[in-house]
């Protein structure tokens, strides 16, 4: 059903979702009778994520057939070549979830104009949630709008992230990084959707988020919702243009900021003396992995981290002092 309150464009994607949704639930009744196929190792694609994705094209262009499609399975074969008005689709974010019966899965749909999300929809078929938001006029929960968090001690926050699972991805860097905020707060989750994971801090559910390796669809509703919720969001740096640049941090203001602090070290955009930091610590790291340590040696080890961790702050405090 259409709202009057909401802009055309998003209330076609809001029918476009409810219909993906349709699909996704009426699947997860016999979840086990789902075709499933890899498209690389531990990243998964099913009839659903197809039948899902399908559906949302359909709608959109039927409404709207001069507008781009960008989606996650069939990338850029539908619509038209090089329009304005591109629609920014992720048919089922949370497809490894889903697939093993556990309810943490959503629907994500944005329409990006010249570059820039102006709409968003993100659908959560399992529990009915619907997250809106248009350009310039919030963002909303089932009618509900919607605020990021109030909280501005870290140790307080429960911030969400992904872990690494692609072949190539940097494990033992995404556990330092993790250590780093772990350290720092009050939890750390990773429900395994990041789509859902932007709508949670724009609900104020969390308080922040980061994570690396996400493409276009899994952030690009998300990161309206956040903005319009009065969040930040960005690229570890705090740059933000980030949507192509897979990684991305997002909290409310103050959260946002000391995410960055924290995360900037281990950007692809980080400066040479916050990257040979790093390599440093995974050099000191790799040495106390293969050596057996004494009493004397774990000491050792433990002091050795927390002169790095000072030195890591007395590198961060002199150039936030320079800028």
């Amino acid at each position: 059903m259409s709202s009057p309150n909401l802009h055309p464009m998003l209330n076609t994607a809001v029918k476009a979702a409810r219909a993906a949704g349709a699909i996704i639930n009426r699947a997860a009744l016999d979840v086990e009778a789902v075709r499933i196929s890899q498209k690389q190792v531990n990243d998964f694609v099913t009839e659903v994520d197809h039948a899902s994705e399908d559906a949302i094209i359909e709608t959109l262009l039927t409404a709207y057939p001069s507008h781009g499609i960008w989606a996650e399975e069939s990338g850029k074969t539908h619509g038209v070549k090089d329009a304005d008005n591109v629609w920014i689709i992720d048919p089922l974010d949370g497809t490894t979830n889903f697939i093993h019966g556990f309810p943490v899965y959503c629907v994500s749909i944005a329409l990006a104009v010249r570059g820039k999300v102006e709409q968003a929809v993100i659908y959560d078929p399992s529990r009915n949630d619907l997250f809106t938001a248009t350009k310039g006029r919030g963002a909303y929960m089932n009618e509900r709008r919607l605020r990021v968090s109030k909280r501005i001690d870290l140790r307080q926050c429960l911030i969400s992230t992904g872990f690494p699972f692609r072949p190539g991805d940097n494990f033992n860097n995404y556990l330092r990084m993790m250590s780093d905020v772990m350290t720092r707060t009050a939890g750390l989750r990773r429900p395994g959707a990041a789509a859902l994971d932007l709508a949670y801090v724009a609900a104020g559910f969390t308080d922040g988020f980061f994570e690396t390796g996400l493409s276009p669809w899994d952030v690009a509703a998300g990161s309206l919702l956040v903005q319009e919720a009065g969040g930040l969001i960005g690229n570890f740096t705090g740059e933000s243009d980030f949507l192509e640049q897979k990684e991305c941090v997002a909290g409310n203001p103050k959260i946002y900021g000391q995410l960055v602090g924290i995360l900037s070290k281990y950007s692809k955009f980080a400066s040479a003396g916050d990257k040979a930091i790093v390599r440093q610590q995974a050099v000191d790291y790799a040495a106390r992995e293969t050596k057996p340590l004494g009493i004397g040696d774990a000491a050792a080890a433990s002091a050795t981290d927390a002169a790095t961790d000072a030195t890591t702050d007395d590198t961060r405090a002199h150039r936030d002092a320079e800028s």
